[in-house]
């Protein structure tokens, strides 16, 4: 794995990248093979918040942990905790789910135990709640109002010059997001 580490507000010393690499490699025990990917880090501090994210994305897979903490080796920690319990998922709902050759399943090693403190993972999807609406032709910005003004924390519209579908998705710093279809 190859190691992207940044930080905001903060230097990232040879020590914590240390730490994090060392963390980080630990999870490696969880696949067959090393997985060959990008591990993007980011750490920030906020107002005496440390706040460590980190964005593995791998064929088929992608995982990603966010973690606030007032002290950056306890996000670390955390961090990495949440990106076990995600493989620990997958892996879990993949060998229920998939068994066919090529698969998520041949990805991870087959002596994982399964996760205890989980809710067991139906093998059932079920839609509990379907919505139907128009889509209204409109910018981004207007789709925003609407959204601010519906109280939701997404909205999809369609894209008044284009057609596309698009959704528009307030994000936890509190800013918007837009999601839009390759062409």
């Amino acid at each position: 794995m190859k190691y992207n580490i940044r930080g905001e507000n903060i230097e990232v010393t040879p020590a914590l990248r240390d730490y994090v690499e060392k963390k980080i490699s630990k999870l490696e025990r969880y696949f067959d093979t090393t997985p060959v990917a990008d591990v993007n880090v980011k750490m920030q501090v906020l107002n005496n918040q440390h706040i460590m994210e980190i964005t593995i994305p791998m064929p088929q897979l992608l995982l990603r942990a966010e973690e606030v903490h007032t002290d950056m080796y306890a996000a670390i920690d955390n961090v990495v905790e949440k990106l076990e319990r995600q493989i620990r998922k997958h892996k879990t709902k993949v060998n229920r789910k998939f068994r066919q050759e090529g698969s998520l399943k041949y990805m991870f090693k087959n002596d994982l135990e399964p996760l205890e403190e989980e809710a067991p993972i139906s093998d059932e999807l079920e839609v509990v709640r379907t919505k139907r609406f128009n889509l209204k032709p409109m910018d981004a910005e207007e789709a925003i109002l609407q959204m601010d003004m519906l109280g939701h924390n997404f909205f999809v519209f369609s894209d008044a010059v284009n057609g596309n579908t698009n959704v528009v998705y307030r994000r936890k710093d509190g800013k918007y997001g837009l999601i839009e279809p390759e062409a």
